[in-house]
Order: structure tokens, then sequence, then C-alpha cells
């Protein structure tokens, strides 16, 4: 495999993830209350379905307006938005109370240069970074565990589905890249550019997060984070395992988020096993 491939990969991975669980344990710390997408129980299980809908609502609308609009505006005004929401949430978060004006002064200026340079790979893979440690550890805290695994697995056969089978998801990939949007990362090498969806480090973010809240409970820190870390470090291995065989077949889409699941239910299991996780 392409050595700067992967450590282009561990290096968005873990910056992420890093970031993304700091975001999580401030949120979990503030003591805000837990809600769900359709109902305020987050353990129901019907949130799953609910927060999937969004998606599925979101993906269609982004499909039709990549059909029938051929502008860019559009989309910039919607990545500007999505990326001033999240980043403002992960600034919020991580600045100090005492510097909680730069928390709106850093989201408006990454999204100012970002509208400004708008082919800068750099920029965009720093604001899907923020996009992602700012909306994963939002959704786990509001997700109990079951929901959340109850919602991988929708998702990651929705993936296998969208890539294989309706290619819908390929379309979509392709019309972001071209457009250099926020909502995919860019592993450039010689030989190829690998796209990376963000959802790749979002779902792992969620489910660390939902996982966190469980295991502050009964351990303190850094004990706690024993649990998230091992479940992250299956999700990376399966990324690298996905990425593996795409550097092998360029210009094979394949989703990344099947085998990522499978590999973050086995660490969960094995962290049950260990007693590193208490129900």
């Amino acid at each position: 495999m392409n050595k700067k491939l992967v450590l282009q990969l561990i290096a968005i991975f873990l910056v992420t993830q890093i970031l993304g669980l700091y975001v999580g344990i401030n949120i979990i710390s503030s003591g805000l209350e837990r809600e769900g997408i359709i109902n305020a129980n987050p353990d129901d299980p019907i949130n799953s379905i609910g927060l999937f809908i969004y998606i599925l609502v979101f993906t269609g609308i982004l499909l039709i307006i990549l059909k029938f609009y051929k502008g860019e505006w559009l989309f910039r005004i919607l990545e500007a938005i999505l990326v001033f929401m999240t980043s403002l949430l992960v600034f919020a978060f991580v600045l100090p109370q005492e510097m909680e004006i730069l928390a709106l002064v850093f989201p408006v200026i990454l999204v100012a240069t970002k509208l400004f340079f708008r082919k800068n790979v750099l920029l965009r893979n720093i604001a899907s970074v923020l996009a992602a440690a700012g909306a994963g550890p939002l959704i786990g805290y509001n997700f109990g565990i079951i929901p959340v695994a109850l919602f991988l697995v929708i998702l990651a056969g929705y993936d296998i589905i969208a890539v294989f089978y309706t290619k819908h998801m390929v379309v979509l990939a392709k019309g972001i890249t071209k457009k250099n949007l926020a909502f995919t990362f860019t592993l450039p090498t010689k030989e190829h550019d690998f796209e990376l969806g963000t959802g790749d480090m979002v779902i792992p973010l969620v489910f660390a997060v939902s996982v966190l809240v469980e295991t502050i409970k009964h351990f303190s820190f850094p004990f706690a984070l024993v649990s998230p870390a091992i479940i992250l470090w299956g999700s990376l291995t399966g990324l690298l395992l996905t990425i593996q065989y795409s550097s092998s077949h360029v210009g094979k889409a394949l989703p990344a988020l099947p085998l990522q699941t499978i590999i973050m239910f086995l660490m969960l299991g094995l962290c049950y096993a260990l007693g590193a996780f208490i129900f």
C-alpha cells in the first residue's frame, strides 16, 4: 500500500477522532439534556430510523440539485452553513470561556477563507475535520448505544446498496469532489487522489461518544476512554483495509462503513469480555 496514503489517512483519522472525543467529553461535562431525533428518549431505537430518514432526505436533495443545478454558489452556501455550524460547536467546546468570542470568529474566518480559496484541498480537509469533529460527538451524545448500533447496521446496509447497486452514492461523491466541497476528504498521491467521505469519520465518533456516555458513569478519566479508544482503533483498521483494497483497484468505489461497523462491533464485544465496558 502507498505509504503516503496510509500516513495521510492515519493523520486525518487521529486528528478528527481526538478532537471529536475532546468535544464529546466537554459536551458530556456540560450536562446538556440528551434528546433524540423523534422523541426525547435517547435510548429509543425509533430515533435511529428518524436519523436515517434525515440522511436519505438530505442525500436526495443533494442529488436533485446536482442533476438540475449546474451552478456552484448554491453548494457553496450550503457548505458554508454546515461548516460554520459544526466548527462553531467545536470551538465553543474547545476554547476556554474567556475566549468565547473566538469561537465565533474562527468559524467565520474558516468559511470566508474556504469561499475565497475554493480549490484549495488542504482547506477542504481542515473544514471536513472540523465538520466531523462537531457533528459526530453531538449525535453520539444524544443517542444511546442500542440506537447507535441499529443506526450503524442500517447505514452500512444502505452504503452497500448505494455504492454497488443504485450507485447514486458514487454519483454524489463525484459531484461533490469536482466542486471541492467539505463533504469528503482528499488523500492525494502521485498515482491517484483518493476520496473518503466525512461519514467514515463521523460514524466512528458517534459510536465512540455514545459508548463514552456510558463508560463515564462507571470509570474515571482516563479509564473511561479505554472502550471508545478500542472501538476507534477498530474503525481505523477497517478504513486501512478498505483503502488497501482501493489502492490496488484504482477507480473502483468501495464503501468503508460496512467493514468499519463489523470491526467496531467486534471491538465492543472485546470490551465487554475484558470488563472494560459496563452497561
